[in-house]
């Protein structure tokens, strides 16, 4: 099923290699008829306002109307969305799904003043009416959680303050994106071939990955000139969104920007440090890998412009898209019969959007409402790329179909700190077993360095990131002045250190923080290390048969929002406030480097 030269228009794909949006609603006549009483019932959430005080049973009403109307609209905007996806440069979808957009906040603003009022009820009213009423007891949780807010919650003229600042608040961030999106003008180098090539975010991700080393300095060379010359723009861009942070955090009563930042998923701030301290202690392991790198590479000298080529060539082995399909059953087979049937109804139900087409978005994502399957958009080529992108992406599916068939609307989601578990697990076990079936030694190297290539990605990487994050957070917070000179001088000493001595300390590379959005989302980025981390322990685990693992894998994902994400990962058979699930993650991680090396040294 590869793609043509010529991409097929979306009304020329077989049926079959569609997603059936029909399951949502029959036809756009059906969705307008929805969508227009849907629009009705916003007056009558508007209407109880006043009236949490007024009693048990106007409670539970509030609860249970501002929820159907939450999920409601989540059903509409999925199958807007969806529909517009699958062809971009429809315009009659364009307009749907603008009206969706127009919609989710019309009725944000119609159902805002439930936690407010909430707020201003006290423990004792809001337990006397569950005390009264039983069938209250399904919110008990959605309340707690709540109610962990009210310390942080200020008075509504100060609320009203803080939230008129928003958008100047925000004005940092959106200063660093469309200088470095739009303002920012990139050189021009040339490639192997002796062509011309301007430097754009893109062009720059392909050329790291070029197989000349003269292309790739040259790339990475003319992209951090440019960074060099605004550095000092860029340093005060960032040092305003971080002084927003530690603002908020004080007003809000805070000890620091990250308690405020982790506060929303309830987690502890022991989880961010141990990550630190635990990938601190295994960088070796990350300096023998990069060694073996230079080696492989036969260069005199190793630079962070090295770091991203292939070092053994092309994959030795692609999947067609039914190929895919049916190793991804037979490798998720450790997941048990339950999660089997879920993932052989996607593929016989038609919840993949398989190939690309004309207008269709890029790339790959799982999406869906809690009255919706959990569809799958992908963007087929024959490659093992793509069968690690489709057990990626069903992972995700098979969690959202597990969490909405097992909890109620309330708590039938998960947050982020949960989600990418269950998609990298899946990815985990797709190597788990291809290493088990795949003889060749170039295959399993190929494999091998793929995982090995991920892990100093996602781990490695974006544990250095959130290590330098924290770090200008806390220098700020003490009155240090974040500087170009100062910011420069640190991540170039961290790059070092998370590197190792067999780079060399380039100095453009002092310059990485200029560049990196993710420093501006606050305390995001240490999740994806965590959650890939995690999910190699589970994987492993899983794969192995330990007794017990795979229930209380399937707990976590039938869990939702029931409880807090450290809690449900303390269920799933991890205590991410504990080193043990990092070790374990590392100890996978080392046994692969060890047969790569191994393997490399035959080949």
């Amino acid at each position: 099923m590869s793609t043509p030269h010529e991409l097929p228009k979306r009304d020329a794909l077989p049926v079959e290699v569609t997603w059936d949006l029909t399951k949502i609603f029959e036809n756009d006549e059906a969705f307008e008829t929805a969508l227009k009483e849907f629009e009705a019932k916003i007056p009558e959430v508007r209407a109880i306002k006043g009236t949490l005080a007024q009693g048990a049973d106007a409670f539970k009403k509030a609860l249970d109307l501002t929820l159907a109307l939450s999920r409601e609209l989540e059903t509409l905007y999925v199958y807007s969305h969806l529909k517009n996806d699958q062809d971009t440069a429809n315009a009659f979808y364009q307009g749907m799904n603008s009206r969706m957009e127009s919609m989710i906040a019309k009725t944000s603003e119609a159902i805002s003043w439930f936690q407010p009022e909430l707020f201003e009820l006290t423990d004792e009213q809001i337990w006397a009416y569950f005390d009264e009423l039983p069938e209250l007891e399904i919110y008990r949780h959605y309340i707690t959680s709540m109610l962990a807010d009210r310390p942080h919650v200020l008075s509504e003229q100060e609320e009203a303050l803080l939230a008129g600042a928003g958008e100047i608040f925000g004005s940092a961030g959106k200063t660093f994106s469309i200088l470095n999106n739009a303002d920012l003008e990139f050189p021009v180098i040339e490639n192997e071939k002796g062509e011309k090539v301007k430097l754009s975010h893109g062009v720059y991700g392909q050329l790291m990955e070029n197989t000349d080393p003269k292309v790739r300095e040259a790339a990475f060379k003319g992209l951090y000139q440019v960074y060099e010359q605004f550095q000092n723009t860029l340093a005060t861009t960032l040092s305003t969104n971080v002084k927003v942070h530690n603002y908020r955090a004080k007003v809000r009563h805070f000890s620091s920007a990250r308690e405020a930042a982790l506060s929303a998923n309830h987690i502890p701030e022991s989880v961010h440090d141990t990550l630190i301290s635990v990938v601190h202690e295994h960088l070796p392991l990350l300096h023998r890998y990069v060694a073996l790198r230079k080696k492989l590479l036969k260069v005199d000298s190793l630079h962070m412009y090295d770091m991203y080529t292939p070092i053994l060539g092309d994959a030795p082995i692609r999947y067609s898209y039914d190929e895919a399909v049916e190793k991804s059953k037979v490798a998720l087979k450790p997941l048990g019969e339950e999660y089997g049937k879920v993932v052989q109804e996607a593929y016989e139900n038609r919840w993949i959007d398989v190939v690309e087409n004309q207008g269709k978005r890029s790339g790959a994502y799982s999406s869906g409402a809690y009255d919706t399957v959990p569809y799958i958009l992908m963007n087929w080529h024959d490659s093992l790329d793509q069968l690690y992108t489709l057990v990626h992406e069903m992972g995700h599916s098979v969690h959202s179909y597990f969490t909405r068939s097992n909890q109620p609307y309330v708590y039938g989601d998960y947050s982020i700190f949960l989600a990418e578990i269950a998609s990298t697990t899946n990815e985990n076990i797709l190597t788990e077993h291809l290493l088990a079936t795949e003889t060749d030694p170039k295959v399993r190297a190929f494999i091998l360095n793929r995982y090995l290539d991920g892990f100093k990605g996602t781990v490695f990487r974006q544990t250095q990131f959130a290590e330098f994050e924290h770090f200008i957070h806390e220098e700020d917070a003490k009155g240090v002045p974040l500087t170009s000179d100062y910011l420069n001088d640190y991540y170039a000493d961290l790059n070092a250190k998370y590197y190792g001595p067999a780079v060399e300390r380039d100095p453009e590379i002092a310059l990485e923080w200029s560049r990196i959005p993710h420093f501006y989302y606050n305390y995001y980025v240490y999740q994806y290390s965590t959650g890939f981390a995690a999910a190699s322990a589970l994987a492993d685990k899983i794969v192995k048969g330990e007794e017990g693992a795979l229930d209380k894998y399937l707990t976590y994902l039938k869990a939702g929002r029931s409880d807090y994400p450290i809690e449900i990962m303390k269920k799933a058979g991890v205590d991410m406030t504990q080193a043990t699930y990092l070790e374990e993650a590392m100890k996978v991680f080392e046994a692969r480097l060890n047969e790569f090396e191994t393997l490399v040294d035959q080949l």
